[in-house]
């Protein structure tokens, strides 16, 4: 009896013998196994390897882009907004015209297609409308102070911040400078929040060339976006975009794609350095075609200084109106290369006036900083207060000379518009009045009558009163009806008169100082050698 349960196990084994044996006899091992594997494994699918191996140059770059968006995404913000303002349908009709969009509450870009209601039943243009909206914004310290554009809080009446993490905030504006389109607000991290603040670089460092990411909230939706590209131009102006005629601009131009809800974010290096602040794009359709512009933080930490200081913009002014510097205004005025500013109109009771400084001067330096175009100007007196002192290396009649300029607050510029510096020498009673045709400059001139001296309050001149398409004076603006003043530096005061001197100024250039309505400025003229 001790012996059945051994003998039953036995039985069994060679039980399982036999089946596994004829197992095998009817599959085969290679049958078996694909039954198998029919479970067991999964479908491949493509083929076994990916097809390029990366080089490890490139691979380094790849590695840049994650971690550089890695530390930055968590130190910028989306900023949604609540604003009233009355309708100006004149943004639009400027956009239209001069291509460039800043994203305004009520445009079409910043908000996409906000929901606007007026405050009351009335339906007219003077009413207010309310509207939500979003942007961005770049955290700057750790207790919450933030960086956006002007624009994006401009006429807030409601302002949440949401951080990279989910948490909403309120937010409180503390200044803001509509000349930079810079604004500073400021939340209350709840308890056991941290706030990662940016780390602010210096935009005189960066190269065109170079690349970088910008970081933002394009249409509102799409939080904590990041793109890539490269600086494309530096030194970019936009002025006629419908912005004030002091607004400084001096932008870092980039074809990282910037869209509305971007403004207010940051444009960041591969170092992670916070290099600009997002704030507009050259577009035909409102959104992203190529180019974006971003505020240097040279210029914004300069801004946001004065702001956390007393709430205030407390930025000098020299009280000149200024042009870049072109090829024939240098050849004109004897400079070796294209370079400075000149100067066009000096403010009555400036601080330019009260240092001497005086219409076609050029300046080349700030305070030993070259500078090449108006924004670089600009942007260089603007980073000082009123007070300062820069010293101004000039060029004026041939020689370079230097000049101390305390300046000034722009409230103590009363006049805005500088004298226009009238000839005073009689008019030529005897001057002949046939007009006279400048084929290779594109021009014909007439003397002026009477009427229309008293009228211009100018005691002499010569008009043009036709201007050849694609001539050199219309290259340089001159139009019909522009009134000719002066001509290398000498009041003009008939049409032979001013035919001399562009005779004797074959082959070379000359400064002339025309007047466009009210408007006196001066140009560089190139002179052809074959005939005046």
């Amino acid at each position: 009896m001790k012996n059945r349960p051994m003998l039953a196990a036995i039985v069994l084994v060679a039980i399982g013998v036999v089946i596994g044996a004829a197992i095998v006899s009817f599959f085969g091992e290679d049958g078996i196994s694909s039954a198998f594997a029919q479970v067991r494994k999964r479908i491949e699918l493509g083929s076994g390897q990916p097809p390029v191996k990366i080089e490890s140059s490139a691979q380094v770059l790849n590695n840049a882009f994650v971690a550089v968006s890695k530390a930055v995404n968590p130190s910028v913000v989306t900023i949604a907004v609540v604003t009233e303002r009355k309708a100006d349908p004149r943004t639009k009709q400027l956009e239209d015209f001069f291509g460039f969009r800043f994203f305004g509450p009520n445009q079409r870009g910043q908000r996409g297609q906000p929901q606007q209601q007026p405050d009351s039943d009335e339906d007219s243009e003077e009413q207010g409308f309310r509207s939500q909206g979003s942007g961005s914004g770049v955290i700057l310290t750790g207790d919450g102070f933030i960086v956006t554009n002007n624009h994006v809080i401009e006429d807030a009446k409601d302002i949440t911040v949401t951080t990279f993490d989910g948490h909403e905030l309120k937010a409180k504006l503390i200044g803001r400078d509509e000349l930079t389109d810079l604004a500073v607000i400021k939340v209350e991290p709840k308890s056991g929040m941290t706030l990662t603040p940016s780390f602010v670089g210096n935009s005189d460092e960066v190269q065109v060339g170079e690349w970088v990411v910008a970081v933002g909230n394009p249409f509102g939706t799409l939080q904590s976006t990041i793109t890539s590209g490269i600086v494309s131009a530096k030194g970019r102006g936009l002025s006629g975009a419908g912005r004030n005629p002091y607004s400084v601009e001096n932008f870092i131009q980039t074809d990282a794609a910037i869209n509305p809800g971007n403004s207010g974010g940051g444009l960041f290096n591969l170092e992670g350095k916070l290099i600009g602040i997002n704030t507009a794009i050259a577009t035909r359709t409102g959104a992203f075609q190529g180019y974006g512009f971003a505020i240097p933080v040279n210029l914004m930490r300069s801004v946001v200084e004065d702001l956390l200081d007393d709430g205030k913009i407390n930025r000098g002014y020299i009280g000149v109106q200024i042009t870049s510097v072109n090829e024939a205004t240098a050849k004109a005025v004897g400079l070796d290369k294209i370079s400075g500013v000149m100067v066009q109109t000096v403010i009555k009771n400036g601080a330019g006036k009260t240092a001497g400084l005086q219409e076609g001067d050029v300046i080349l330096e700030v305070d030993g900083t070259p500078v090449k175009t108006s924004n670089e100007l600009q942007s260089l007196v603007s980073m000082r207060r009123a007070g300062d002192n820069v010293n101004l290396a000039v060029w004026r009649d041939g020689k370079r000379i230097t000049k101390t300029v305390t300046l000034k607050a722009r409230d103590d510029d009363k006049e805005i518009v500088a004298e226009a510096g009238r000839p005073s020498a009689p008019a030529d009673k005897e001057q002949d009045n046939a007009p006279i045709k400048f084929e290779s400059l594109g021009l014909t001139i007439e003397p002026l009558t009477s009427a229309q001296l008293k009228q211009l309050d100018i005691s002499g001149g010569v008009v043009i009163s036709k201007v050849t398409p694609y001539g050199e004076a219309e290259k340089i603006g001159l139009r019909p009806g522009t009134v000719i003043l002066k001509a290398d530096k000498q009041n003009v005061q008939s049409a032979k008169q001013f035919q001399a001197i562009i005779t004797a100024k074959r082959g070379q250039a000359v400064l002339l100082q025309v007047k466009d309505g009210n408007s006196v400025r001066l140009v560089g003229l190139e002179v052809p050698r074959q005939d005046g």
